[in-house]
């Protein structure tokens, strides 16, 4: 089930680098990248999960987390085996982190022909990549994104943001939206926690912005590791100000799950208090995730504070925009309707 891969280069001696992701992995002959998925065979870097999608499912946008794109549509969602990152606290681990384990890469066969017409089958407005990273299934995705949008769908990543900036400009012009995790702002987490580091997601972000994609940012809130004010401070600062106030930023709660089963579940304290520092720094759209209630996830216009669009859990229940308006007062409320 080998698949030629694209953006890497050749070097000496037989070695790759693969130009993928922010890991730049220099693999050598018959190895892997730290994906798992990508292999030097021969002198030539192969994947091996282009039509193997180990997971299929028709969400809401609002499940990805999206609120300010499309919403109320549905999105048709697929990934493959396989991330660039070995986080902890992984809630999809045996779907992400299965390649590593040596055992054989699985999934449904499928093409990017059949992709796309499930999804207009089914009714859907998008498709998103998603589940495990979508970076690493960058040619099934970068395929199948181009005969989505010849067909009238958008498209979504929901992605930790490594990816190289030379992705992002593949990217572009073919993603229309994208949630990307900013799992914490100190280095050492994303170093220890997650196998990745900070720096080339905060320049992802911005790329990303720079290159009109709407963006918008989760945040999983655990209770010792990424949740003190001062950090707090930090990752509210950077949305608000190398963002844009309108950019949303969903917090949410933390479960036990994979290695990571020491650690309690995010006290709804802890959520409120995150959700104030990101409104202290101005921006417009703070929501919390992971817990009931329609005020978590209801979206109030940035000037009257009325109701714009009223959620129950991924359900949107009503909405009062006139054009991307509210009906209220006129306000722009900043996505994509």
């Amino acid at each position: 089930m080998l698949h030629p891969a694209r953006l890497w280069k050749t070097l000496n001696d037989g070695k790759l680098q693969c130009r993928l992701c922010s890991h730049f992995c220099i693999i050598d002959k018959n190895e892997h990248g730290k994906c798992g998925v990508r292999q030097n065979v021969d002198g030539q870097l192969l994947t091996r999960t282009y039509e193997l999608v180990a997971a299929i499912n028709v969400d809401p946008v609002e499940k990805k987390p999206l609120y300010h794109f499309l919403p109320g549509t549905s999105t048709f969602s697929l990934g493959t085996q396989g991330c660039n990152f070995a986080c902890t606290f992984c809630q999809n681990a045996s779907l992400s982190q299965h390649p590593k384990t040596g055992r054989e890469i699985t999934g449904q066969k499928v093409t990017p022909e059949i992709l796309v017409e499930a999804a207009i089958s089914h009714n859907c407005a998008s498709i998103s990549y998603t589940y495990s990273e979508p970076t690493i299934f960058f040619e099934l995705m970068q395929d199948t994104a181009r005969l989505a949008q010849a067909k009238g769908l958008k498209n979504v990543i929901v992605s930790n943001g490594f990816q190289s900036p030379g992705c992002i400009d593949e990217l572009t012009g073919l993603i229309d939206a994208a949630n990307i995790d900013l799992k914490a702002f100190n280095d050492d987490f994303y170093r220890d926690v997650c196998g990745g580091r900070l720096s080339p997601v905060l320049d992802n972000l911005k790329h990303m912005k720079k290159n009109d994609w709407w963006v918008e940012v989760t945040t999983l809130l655990i209770p010792g590791k990424n949740d003190s004010q001062d950090e707090l401070n930090q990752l509210a600062a950077f949305i608000s100000e190398e963002l844009g106030t309108e950019v949303p930023w969903h917090i949410s709660r933390f479960h036990p799950d994979y290695k990571l089963q020491d650690c309690p579940v995010t006290p709804m304290q802890a959520l409120q208090r995150a959700r104030k520092t990101g409104r202290d720094a101005g921006l417009e759209y703070v929501y919390i995730g992971n817990v009931p209630g329609e005020e978590n996830t209801s979206t109030f216009c940035p000037s009257c504070k009325e109701e714009v669009i009223k959620r129950l859990g991924f359900d949107v229940r009503k909405t009062a925009l006139q054009e991307g308006m509210c009906k209220y007062c006129g306000c722009k409320i900043s996505g994509v309707f």
